[in-house]
């Protein structure tokens, strides 16, 4: 079976693609100046674009592990996922809060697992 990389770098690469299954690296904002529902909106903006690159959608998703820096933040991401998530398809979801992300003022991140559009 072929392993592919997407964006490949010296450290991490974008996405692998494993035969039926895409992990996803985990997704960041950019903007560490806004508030959860920015930042939220910015990730989940993010995982769409990746896997429109993928030939998929949100719709393949399998499953997402959410971090958040301050679980206080757990009903705004919320309301934001509620309003992205594609409801007949939902991903398998674990929130987990954590002390501290890569960098000061990061409130989330989001990783995932998808189906392979193109199996």
């Amino acid at each position: 079976m072929t392993v592919t990389r997407l964006d490949a770098g010296p450290r991490m690469s974008e996405a692998v693609i494993n035969g039926d299954t895409v992990y996803l690296a985990g997704q960041v904002p950019e903007n560490l100046d806004g508030d959860i529902t920015q930042q939220t909106q910015e990730v989940l903006a993010e995982i769409d674009a990746l896997m429109a690159r993928l030939g998929g959608s949100k719709s393949d998703l399998l499953s997402c592990q959410i971090w958040l820096t301050d679980m206080a933040d757990f009903p705004g991401m919320n309301a934001v996922w509620d309003a992205w998530v594609d409801q007949s398809n939902p991903p398998a979801r674990a929130t987990c809060g954590i002390a501290a992300l890569a960098r000061p003022g990061m409130r989330i991140e989001i990783i995932a697992i998808a189906r392979n559009p193109k199996t």
